[in-house]
Parts: structure tokens; sequence; C-alpha cells
């Protein structure tokens, strides 16, 4: 009943051509082909995102020193932390300069005396 019957009401699909079946398989190629390359991207991004979220360094995990060694006669003046660095300026002695300290572990990775000319 969704279709009623019509007998002679429409003319009959004549069949394609050669060359129109031959860009109609074509243009279904590269639909699949399309598809696949849309599809392999979508993995890929969800991909980037899956390995952001669970590579994180753990950098507010990883554990905070509780001491941070620089000096008997040292006073901080300023913190920064600059590129992945604490940076220190203390004063020692009427001298200044640059500690730079791992924040995650506390070691000492070098120092800057400042010196005035």
């Amino acid at each position: 009943m969704s279709q009623p019957e019509s007998k002679g009401s429409q003319p009959e699909e004549q069949p394609l051509d050669p060359a129109t079946l031959r860009v109609q398989a074509k243009l279904k190629r590269l639909l699949a082909g399309s598809s696949l390359i849309m599809f392999a991207g979508f993995i890929a991004v969800f991909a980037a995102i899956f390995y952001k979220i669970n590579s994180s360094d753990g950098g507010a995990s990883g554990g905070i020193p509780s001491t941070i060694a620089v000096g008997p006669d040292a006073v901080v003046e300023d913190m920064e932390l600059i590129g992945g660095r604490l940076v220190l300026l203390v004063k020692e002695n009427d001298k200044s300069a640059l500690l730079h300290f791992d924040p995650s572990t506390g070691v000492q990775l070098g120092r800057t005396d400042l010196v005035s000319r």
C-alpha cells in the first residue's frame, strides 16, 4: 500500500551508457577513498589527544622538595619559575646572585653571580 501500483504511468529507467557507468564507479571509489582518509584523520587526532592526556610528566604529582639549600648567609629577594626552572635572586654579603634549581627535585642546576662594572 505504500507504493501505489500504477501500470504505465512511469516510464522504465533506461540503462546507463558505459561512460556514465565509468564516471559513477570512479565517484564511488573517490568517495570511499576520501571517507577512509577522513576516518584515519579522526583516529590520528583522537590518538594524539589520548597520548597527551596519558603522557603528562606529572609536574604537580612528581613531588615537591621540602627544602632547597641556598647558603647560610643568603637572603632570598625574589623567586620566578622560568622555563621549567626555579630561579631565585639571593643576596649574600652585599653580593647578588641568581640560583637555578630544578623545581621537582630541589637540585641546584647553576649559579649566576651579578657583578657591577
